[in-house]
């Protein structure tokens, strides 16, 4: 992403920080709780999503350019490390994507940043998954 000047803009920058940010991750869960697609991938998750919401908030601030809060806080990401202990498959690879893509067309008001964050999310979803295609 650009902005006016000569200087990249970050998609933190871009989507306008912090609470942008809170506000995908809160739709994020949101769908996840009602799309009848995620119902397996919400079952994963605890009950109560309150920590999760906000180290996802952190990591996504931080992946898109914002403050390193969550490396502080919790180190590297090692992400595909931290899901190995679950089944992620194709299914919940586009299951996540489906209700990341929602909550970016409910809370990302611009269209190129909505695309630039799930075009960059979509290898990085794929990238997660730890079961092979059946068959």
């Amino acid at each position: 992403m650009t902005g006016d000047s000569d200087q990249k803009t970050t998609l933190y920058q871009w989507i306008g920080g912090m609470e942008p940010a809170g506000r995908l991750v809160e739709a994020f869960y949101a769908n996840m709780d009602t799309l009848p697609e995620a119902r397996d991938l919400r079952a994963i998750h605890p009950p109560d999503l309150t920590e999760t919401k906000r180290v996802l908030t952190l990591y996504l601030a931080q992946w898109m350019g914002g403050p390193g809060d969550y490396s502080a806080e919790r180190g590297h990401p090692r992400l595909r490390a931290r899901h190995m202990g679950f089944s992620v498959g194709e299914a919940e690879r586009d299951a996540w994507l489906l209700c990341m893509k929602r909550a970016l067309d409910e809370t990302i008001p611009d269209p190129r940043g909505r695309q630039a964050i799930l075009g960059a999310l979509a290898p990085l979803a794929d990238w997660m998954r730890n079961q092979q295609p059946a068959g």
